[in-house]
């Protein structure tokens, strides 16, 4: 990835600046030219042009035809795998969730504009949610989403929504961008989001965000309105949370360590 040795002081700095130069494309959710690069991280135009052209060569990251770059495609494969470590890591948590709150727990993660599933507890029931490990699910219509949208800004919000648009899966789901926004205003003031039937008739989600981890993860749970009431709803959030507070707080571990 450097034109000089990894190992050294000069190895290390220029591995730190070259991940630096992968976040900054990923915060800006779309390309960046070189000078953007530049003026975003404070390094000199001549190494932001070496480290680029180290990653392109390794396909992390694609210049367009415009000459602005953007992250690419081998970087799919390391973020699946890691999305699978987390979910094999959290299961733990994730089974204490569904046993106390009696209904299949999920973790979920950003990807793109799409939320994806990386993890999974079923409930003891024997009419239980089941969501596929990697299936990836459009975020306005589901808890995990909404949770995950709203830890972007407004403008990134909308970004998305120009992108894959506010299809309406059943007659609950919000399809216009102002009241989306509402919605995300809300989650972000209660700290946790609810999908009440609109990715699937019939089917609750609670959701909340667990700080600490690589990137924006939410964990749920999920089950029958009939089963997972409104009534239910002040018990089952602070649930959620404090497994959230410990799974954010294992992932700060494992970073440091």
């Amino acid at each position: 990835m450097t034109d000089q040795p990894v190992g050294g002081a000069s190895g290390v700095q220029s591995l730190n600046r070259a991940f630096e130069l992968l976040e900054r494309l990923a915060d800006a959710d779309g390309t960046l030219g070189l000078s953007d690069l530049a003026a975003a991280t404070g390094l000199p135009l001549p190494t932001v042009h070496r480290l680029l052209r180290s990653l392109a060569a390794g396909g992390y990251v694609r210049q367009e035809p415009s000459r602005r770059y953007t992250l690419g495609a081998r970087l799919i494969r390391l973020g699946d795998a890691a999305g699978r470590s987390i979910g094999v890591w959290a299961g733990p948590q994730l089974r204490r969730l569904a046993v106390e709150v009696g209904e299949t727990a999920n973790m979920a993660m950003l990807e793109g504009d799409a939320a994806v599933y990386v993890a999974q507890a079923p409930s003891a029931h024997s009419m239980r949610m089941f969501t596929e490990v990697g299936r990836r699910v459009m975020a306005h219509c589901t808890g995990v989403g909404k949770v995950l949208l709203s830890r972007l800004d407004d403008s990134a919000v909308l970004r998305v929504v120009r992108r894959t648009g506010l299809p309406a899966m059943t007659d609950n789901t919000i399809t216009e961008p102002e009241r989306l926004l509402a919605e995300l205003a809300g989650v972000r003031q209660q700290g946790y989001a609810v999908d009440d039937g609109e990715q699937e008739v019939g089917v609750r989600c609670l959701a909340v965000p667990v700080e600490g981890g690589p990137g924006s993860i939410a964990i749920s749970v999920s089950g029958p309105s009939s089963r997972l009431t409104e009534e239910r709803i002040p018990q089952i959030v602070p649930v959620l949370h404090r497994v959230a507070v410990d799974l954010g707080a294992e992932l700060r571990e494992s970073v440091a360590g």
